[in-house]
């Protein structure tokens, strides 16, 4: 049984949890620190969501990024991240299916993600709760 829940505070099991899971979403990125997450805790716009097993075991992770903007309201999801020892058992689709229903409370018109190519899986998991694939240029600017 997996449990999906909004993060309401910093754990030694949430930062651990981040160390294990930020090396399987990204090879470049460190993981957060206490303070930062507790920086996206206190954010307005920002929730972390979990998934945990019944024993407390965070098993997955993302972000839902909700925001005000003169053409309504929107949200994003980013950093979705599900422990290798635990994928194709549904916890990624609960965790999107959660933040969706949080942004749709919120009263998003709508959910953008971005995945890359080469994550198959998750791209296939994105259409089927019914994410459709956007023909748009997405341009970053980096600082570092």
């Amino acid at each position: 049984m997996v449990t999906i829940r909004p993060v309401t505070e910093v754990t030694e099991s949430l930062t651990d949890a981040y160390k294990l899971l930020i090396p399987q979403l990204s090879s470049s990125s460190n993981p957060p620190t206490g303070e930062a997450l507790q920086r996206i805790i206190e954010s307005d716009s920002a929730q972390i969501l979990i998934a945990e097993d019944e024993d407390g075991v965070i098993l997955g992770t993302m972000t839902l990024i909700i925001f005000h903007i003169p053409t309504g309201i929107r949200a994003w999801i980013e950093d979705v991240v599900v422990d290798n020892s635990a994928r194709g058992k549904g916890i990624g689709k609960k965790l999107n299916l959660a933040a969706l229903e949080l942004a749709k409370q919120a009263g998003a018109k709508t959910v953008d993600l971005t995945s890359r190519p080469a994550r198959k899986e998750a791209n296939q998991l994105y259409k089927s709760i019914g994410f459709i694939e956007r023909e748009t240029n997405v341009y970053r600017f980096s600082f570092e």
